[in-house]
């Protein structure tokens, strides 16, 4: 069963760093196949004020361990950016996607 992380970052310039961060990860806007970390099957965020919260889906809290330790970790430390101010994990319940057309 796939797992659910929330994190969240407080910061005043907290959507400049998570920018950054998606720079030194390849990103760039929207992650291509070759950036898209293993194990990850969805990641949404958004900001209100000096806060940013990241959802992610995960196939195991494992997968996402190893892309922290990779690649996320140092890109993280990379732009400066502070601790999260939480981390929780959720066991995933549905997973519905919307798409526009």
């Amino acid at each position: 069963m796939a797992e659910v992380v929330v994190i969240e970052f407080a910061a005043p310039n907290a959507v400049e760093l998570y920018n950054k961060v998606n720079k030194e990860l390849g990103w760039n806007g929207v992650p291509d196949s070759a950036a898209w970390p293993a194990g990850m099957s969805s990641h949404v965020s958004g900001e209100k004020g000096d806060k940013l919260i990241v959802v992610e889906v995960w196939e195991s809290q494992a997968a996402q361990g190893e892309f922290l330790s990779s690649k996320l970790g140092p890109a993280l430390a990379a732009v400066g950016a502070p601790d999260a101010a939480r981390i929780e994990w959720f066991d995933s319940v549905m997973d519905i996607h919307s798409h526009s057309h």
